[in-house]
């Protein structure tokens, strides 16, 4: 992985072509995002503020950016107060390695994990590993891809591409008898059911947590005022990872900041609504420093920028900094219901990845180039995102920064070449008539069901995400003139 990219991930385009032929990912998806979409509607029309929480939301968000180097500034402080240590990190690398040498400090060369999107985005597990240090995934869905060797596919539900069955062949792969019982093996008789399945994942992380030394984890929100991380979860592992550890390590954006305590009473009604379709998390846990009798002994946060300062130099795109990973704009996304996450090459996937990884990067790699036009721009997005993020608004805007960049750039000789041919047959009403008697011959050739499905050759790039309509047999010029003579 590199940054927030995974490394040998093609463009989007021919990603989702792939994804298409898979039939089984596909109903997967569908099963999966259909059921969240339902409990989220029902969630969020139990309430009759909705909206008015939605804008709360967004203008607690926009002020924060605004005021962020005051805000980071007061955590860091109100964190010192309270006996924890604040790090900044530039890049990636940088929170990496802060991380990695803050563990092989304590001697141990274990860690648990709470699942947490900056970790993946910087991707610290590969470089813990190569610093010899093993990290364990504690989150239920984050098992699951570590133990299957993949990739996550989507923001809260990491393994959302997986049924039942599959996830029961990693577990009795992956676990063997000292995890889930003596009944447990190639021979075994481990199901499908989920209880079964969540059973053989509590005893087979059970001896992670009691021996872990050190635990790491994201943040949903940095309060400045109390110096607080807020973690929000579903499983409970996350309170284990947060509580049993003598040393914490955060790492989390620095978007993640709210101003007030009072701040989270907006978000902790937003979040699990949109996310899993609850009223509230089943564990929100919320830490502030040490103390001498509970908890960890030391107590580190990672801030990390990662282009997000850069980000926020963009009056329009900076408002991807608003999310809060609730991931409602990929339910509901008619694109990723049909290819999944992996599609977009990127930890963040869906509309929100769209927008949000090629500022993070750049638009200089072929995977970030073509992720702002993942989208039909149907508005969908915009519609359910608890904080009025306009996605939409963002792609179109990233889309012309593509395009300006492609600009300054001499064109491709076959590109020039076809730009030239063009501007010279739209120049001249006989040559464009030529041109159309020629185009409607040739198409017979590739057409099919009516529509082209690949072009030729060095025109091959203009089929590989979409058919091409073929040209009509008779131009409307011929046309004309035949009925009207």
């Amino acid at each position: 992985m590199n940054g927030t990219t995974f490394l040998g991930m093609p463009a989007f385009p021919r990603a989702a072509r792939d994804a298409l032929g898979d039939a089984q990912l596909r109903h997967n998806l569908a099963e999966a995002t259909r059921t969240i979409r339902d409990k989220r509607d029902e969630a969020v029309g139990e309430l009759p503020d909705w909206e008015e929480l939605r804008e709360a939301g967004r203008a607690l968000k926009e002020h924060t950016l605004l005021h962020l180097d005051r805000y980071l500034l007061q955590f860091e402080e109100q964190v010192t107060a309270a006996g924890g240590t604040v790090h900044w990190a530039r890049d990636p690398a940088e929170a990496n390695r802060i991380v990695a040498d803050l563990v092989k400090r304590t001697g141990r060369n274990e860690v648990v994990k709470v699942k947490s999107m900056a970790t993946q985005e910087t991707g610290l597990n590969t470089a813990l590993e190569q610093a010899g240090i093993r990290a364990y995934e504690t989150d239920l869905a984050e098992l699951i891809v570590q133990l299957g060797q993949d990739r996550p596919s989507h923001i809260l539900v990491p393994a959302i591409h997986r049924n039942r069955a599959e996830i029961r062949e990693i577990f009795r792969r992956e676990m063997g008898t000292h995890a889930a019982g003596d009944d447990l093996g190639e021979t075994g008789t481990l199901g499908d059911d989920p209880q079964e399945l969540a059973e053989a994942a509590r005893r087979h992380l059970r001896e992670k947590f009691l021996r872990a030394e050190v635990g790491i984890c994201g943040a949903n929100f940095l309060v400045a005022e109390t110096g607080t991380v807020v973690v929000a979860e579903s499983e409970g592992n996350g309170r284990m990872c947060l509580s049993l550890p003598q040393t914490l390590i955060c790492l989390a954006g620095i978007e993640k900041v709210v101003p007030r305590w009072q701040d989270l009473e907006v978000f902790l009604q937003l979040l699990p609504r949109s996310s899993t379709g609850e009223r509230m998390n089943p564990y929100t846990s919320t830490w502030t420093g040490t103390a001498d009798q509970d908890g960890p002994r030391e107590f580190h946060v990672v801030l990390l920028d990662g282009g997000r300062t850069a980000t926020l130099a963009d009056p329009i795109g900076r408002q991807a900094l608003n999310c809060i990973r609730c991931s409602a704009c990929l339910n509901v996304c008619p694109v990723y219901e049909r290819v999944g996450g992996h599609a977009y090459g990127s930890v963040y996937p869906g509309p929100i990845g769209a927008i949000l990884g090629p500022q993070l990067r750049g638009t200089a790699s072929p995977v970030d180039r073509s992720l702002p036009y993942a989208s039909t721009l149907c508005g969908a997005c915009y519609e359910v995102c608890p904080v009025k993020i306009n996605i939409p608004e963002v792609l179109v805007h990233l889309r012309a920064r593509v395009v300006d960049g492609k600009r300054r750039r001499p064109l491709p000789g076959p590109e020039r070449l076809a730009m030239a041919a063009a501007r010279w047959a739209l120049s001249s009403p006989r040559r464009l008539a030529g041109a159309q008697r020629m185009a409607a011959a040739a198409a017979r050739l590739v057409r099919h069901n009516g529509r082209i499905r690949r072009l030729p050759g060095p025109l091959a790039g203009w089929t590989d995400a979409r058919d091409l309509p073929a040209p009509a047999p008779e131009s409307f010029r011929t046309w004309w003139r035949r009925t009207h003579p």
